[in-house]
């Protein structure tokens, strides 16, 4: 893999991103792109990104960078060939995708987005790629990235959607171990901060949107927010759409924009109300529903949905009924790719998404459910199935939020609880720069204390053992928010942590 000069400009120049070059060498050439300075060798690249410091393009030249991206020009980098840009995020994904020789070309790719159900939606339609393309599937979510067979091919996500660099270096990686296609998750942000300029994808899935990820580190509007969520099905061959979302007009016809209405698929429960007067291609309906087991009906109704060979009963043990709308979504999807009713249904089954509906169980104390739950619709719905399913005494809630993005979170947090839950622990949950206290306590003023028992107890280790304690066997546990998530953000650092599920087993081992 390389790159040379001459396509380096003729690239930026072909978007209209490069403003003017400087070069050492007319023939110079790069064997690695970069935007780590700490990891640079030589014959780099380098880019000039984010919360740049000149020290860092120092640090790159002395370790061997031989030029530099950037939209300002430094000091520091006399002696190199400087590319100046007007907007190095767009121009690190297009000479990334360059670098790397174009790996999205090689895969069928199928992209989520949407406030909630994206990782367990990608998870679903990974299972059903496994069986269909005999495990010739990526797949890059918010839990684990997977670019291969080998157990050195599994790895921790960072983020929902990596840097472009990085996304391009997996998806080369991916193509040359023998993957033919790829799951991913699509954040808001990769769109707002142009992570995936230039990638399209064979198929776009629009989940649902709620307000959600509005602070001063993410989206400054809900329009800007909805903006970037529909930026997916804008760059989607084909496209599919939950019509039960809010605001299904907007998301409608952003994908009309680049999309022929012959490849938009519209799905929703059977009997859904919709904003729009729109005609469904698929429905779905439960036929049975216990704690442990979801059984639902999907039915084509479109002539270009009956195409796709989907109609039928399903089964799934990733409990919860909003569950059946994400599994749609994926059966949707992993028909358009080629994947049958039979690789769907018996891939359904097998599924299983770390960090959401964990269960623990304990002898004189409530059964203890672990999700991911970080929003009120999706806490909303976890705390009524449970409650619903279980006849639970008392529903005790561990939860927090996140600091310095999602500031939306808190009152839905506590509007939840308030309808839902019986007590309450507020503790700490990635708080970042802020604290977490007083992230408690924002959550504390939207919660109905004539309905809610509420306590503060901000190491959450301890909040969650407090809460197993304090239980009896008719009530249950649920602890929201991090799901299998084992580092805490504090103060810019991923402090390790021994995730939820650990701690709960090991609090119900020792009583």
């Amino acid at each position: 893999m390389s790159l040379d000069i001459t396509q380096v400009v003729t690239l930026l120049d072909e978007h209209h991103l490069l403003k003017t070059v400087t070069m050492t060498d007319t023939n110079q050439a790069f064997q690695h792109v970069n935007y780590n300075s700490q990891t640079v060798a030589p014959d780099t690249l380098f880019f000039c990104k984010g919360n740049f410091k000149p020290a860092y393009l120092l640090g790159a030249k002395k370790a061997g960078a031989t030029a530099y991206v950037s939209e300002t020009r430094y000091e520091e980098g006399q002696g190199l060939t400087s590319i100046i840009v007007t907007n190095i995020q767009k121009a690190m994904s297009l000479l990334g995708a360059a670098f790397y020789g174009y790996p999205q070309n090689d895969l069928f790719i199928i992209a989520f987005t949407g406030t909630k159900g994206k990782t367990t939606s990608a998870y679903f339609t990974y299972g059903i790629e496994q069986k269909h393309t005999h495990d010739r599937v990526a797949l890059f979510s918010t839990i684990d990235r997977i670019v291969g067979n080998a157990p050195e091919d599994r790895f921790k996500s960072d983020l929902t959607t990596p840097e472009s660099l990085d996304l391009f270096h997996d998806m080369r990686h991916a193509v040359d171990n023998g993957m033919t296609h790829l799951v991913m998750e699509v954040s808001s942000q990769a769109y707002k901060k142009n992570r995936v300029y230039g990638l399209k994808y064979n198929v776009g899935i629009f989940l649902n949107i709620s307000p959600d990820h509005i602070g001063e580190n993410e989206h400054p509007t809900f329009a800007d927010y909805l903006h970037c969520k529909e930026q997916l099905l804008v760059n989607a061959d084909t496209c599919i759409i939950n019509a039960e979302t809010d605001h299904l007009a907007d998301v409608y016809y952003a994908a009309k924009t680049t999309t022929q209405p012959e490849n938009i698929y519209l799905y929703a429960r059977e009997g859904a109300k919709l904003q729009l007067p729109l005609d469904l291609d698929v429905t779905f309906k439960n036929t049975n529903e216990t704690l442990h087991q979801s059984d639902f009906q999907v039915t084509a109704v479109s002539e270009k949905a009956k195409q796709l060979a989907i109609d039928g009963s399903y089964e799934l043990h990733v409990p919860g009924d909003f569950n059946e709308n994400n599994a749609t979504s994926a059966i949707i999807a992993s028909a358009l790719s080629g994947a049958s009713y039979d690789d769907a249904k018996a891939a359904l089954t097998n599924v299983h998404v770390p960090g959401r509906m964990e269960m623990v169980t304990s002898k004189d104390h409530g059964t203890i459910y672990i999700d991911y739950a970080h929003n009120y619709g999706s806490l909303k719905a976890l705390l009524s199935f449970l409650r619903l399913q279980t006849g639970a005494g008392r529903v005790i809630v561990v939860i927090g939020s996140t600091g310095n993005k999602g500031v939306s979170r808190r009152e839905g947090f506590g509007k939840a609880l308030s309808e839902e839950a019986d007590v309450a622990i507020l503790t700490t949950d990635d708080p970042a720069y802020e604290d977490p206290k007083k992230i408690a306590e924002e959550i504390d003023a939207h919660i109905d204390h004539q309905k809610v028992k509420v306590q503060y107890v901000m190491d959450r280790k301890t909040a969650i053992e407090t809460a197993i304690k304090m239980s009896t066997k008719d009530d249950i546990v649920v602890l929201a928010g991090k799901g299998e998530d084992a580092f805490q953000k504090v103060n810019g650092v991923n402090a390790p942590y021994p995730t939820d599920v650990t701690i709960a087993k090991n609090a119900v081992e020792e009583l």
